[in-house]
């Protein structure tokens, strides 16, 4: 870790306000939590924004978490990736569907409709170089996705790509209960 994470017993009455709703949000007090523990008030935002995203909103839950999975495991984020594939197999999600998203498996994958493939190629273009999107790769998204959905998955995309970046910068370490988990997807971690 290259910060100290603030704890209950060092944080302020700001702090302990980020951290109640915090933890009746999520069920737990996590140690991204605890970074935002010098920066309450970004905190908060972090924690709304996360709220706004893990749900089924224009884009159903299940899909936004394919690409919060592929996102991260781009960025090589090893807490990213471990707590989202829990979260993923909490949502049913099928552990052979998880495991087709490394590397390119996706796209041969008989797991993943031709709309999630083009979403997942989305996101792998955002992480190398969003100002090159393709126009072939414009034509396969709007084949199955309308610009609401687009919209929807490139801010998913991008926020995990910024929540990854944070949280490595930061040296931010999975928590005790994640102790001895081996992420199913591939982290040069």
């Amino acid at each position: 870790m290259t910060v100290s994470y603030v704890e209950r017993d060092q944080a302020g009455p700001k702090t302990l306000q980020f951290y109640d709703a915090a933890e009746e949000r999520f069920q737990a007090l996590l140690n991204i939590f605890k970074v935002f523990g010098h920066q309450p008030e970004y905190g908060r935002v972090f924690t709304d924004t996360i709220m706004a995203i893990l749900k089924d909103g224009v884009i159903d839950w299940n899909t936004k978490e394919l690409l919060i999975l592929k996102a991260t495991q781009g960025n090589d984020c090893q807490y990213c990736v471990v707590q989202y594939e829990r979260l993923c197999d909490m949502l049913g999600i099928p552990a052979e569907k998880i495991a087709d998203l490394d590397g390119t498996k996706y796209r041969d994958s008989p797991h993943f409709t031709e709309g999630e493939k083009a979403l997942l190629d989305f996101c792998v273009q955002i992480g190398e170089d969003a100002n090159r999107v393709s126009k072939t790769l414009w034509d396969r998204l709007h084949a199955h996705w309308t610009d609401a959905e687009i919209v929807d998955a490139a801010f998913v995309i991008t926020t995990y790509i910024a929540v990854s970046k944070f949280g490595d910068a930061l040296g931010v370490e999975l928590e005790p209960m994640f102790e001895g988990v081996t992420p199913q997807l591939t982290i040069k971690h």
